[in-house]
């Protein structure tokens, strides 16, 4: 399977044994969220491709999102992001996260690459902004439950991280159940966000091999039958 959002330069341990324990898990593949330090480790590892742009969090310091530019067309970027807006912690001017999220935006559609969206306590203007994307788009750690029926309709992929196996989250397995075959996915967001029985530790790319088990429980597949499904829908994605 693929762990299709992780922050491996976060990570306790080295690269190579993260990736390792990864493959020994069954997690064959990992796509890393980053800008320079991102395109290195997929240089450097075969099962590994990068996520490329500016988070929420860094948008105060962001600058010309244009410099994302070249970064983007590296042969092992498949996508753009994590970006989006993040209200619940407002490290940087909202005015801030607005303008780079849009401009963001923009150079997705000018690359033809994907979204990888971040959000917290701003769906609405998340998926207001999101209404000029002509790209596919994908609702990272997915928590947007109330606008699920949206999400569906407008054809995102939602991706399920591990804090969908803690046990007070059963609003977010309910919403596992729902979404459409083609448009799972499923991810660490490591070294957050770590299931049972790891959770409080940080988290791996291996542990993406839970949170399968986890969503296969809720939609009432074999882990192996979901699995496949959700490398297809990342192979289709991602261009991988």
């Amino acid at each position: 399977m693929i762990d299709t959002h992780a922050h491996l330069d976060l990570c306790e341990g080295t690269a190579a044994d993260l990736v390792d324990a990864a493959a020994a898990a069954g997690v064959g593949r990992i796509l890393t969220v980053g800008r320079e330090q991102a395109l290195a480790l997929a240089d450097r590892f075969e099962t590994v491709w990068a996520i490329v742009g500016i988070h929420p969090h860094e948008a105060a310091e962001a600058g010309d999102v244009g410099a994302l530019r070249p970064l983007l067309t590296h042969p092992r970027a498949v996508a753009v992001g994590e970006c989006g807006l993040d209200f619940f912690r407002d490290y940087a001017p909202r005015a801030d996260q607005l303008r780079v999220f849009e401009a963001q935006i923009a150079l997705a559609n000018e690359t033809g690459l994907p979204l990888v969206i971040h959000t917290r306590a701003a769906d609405a203007d998340t998926f207001r902004l999101l209404e000029a994307a002509e790209v596919p788009v994908v609702l990272h750690c997915f928590s947007s439950v109330d606008r699920l029926g949206e999400a569906i309709e407008r054809g995102y992929h939602c991706s399920f991280a591990g804090n969908v196996a803690f046990p007070k989250a059963a609003d977010l397995r309910a919403a596992a159940a729902r979404v459409p075959a083609d448009r799972i996915l499923a991810e660490t967001d490591c070294p957050y966000l770590a299931p049972p029985p790891h959770r409080g530790r940080p988290n791996q790319p291996a542990y993406a091999a839970i949170t399968l088990g986890v969503l296969a429980q809720e939609r009432g597949v074999p882990a192996a039958e979901l699995g496949a499904q959700i490398d297809r829908n990342a192979d289709r994605l991602f261009g991988l």
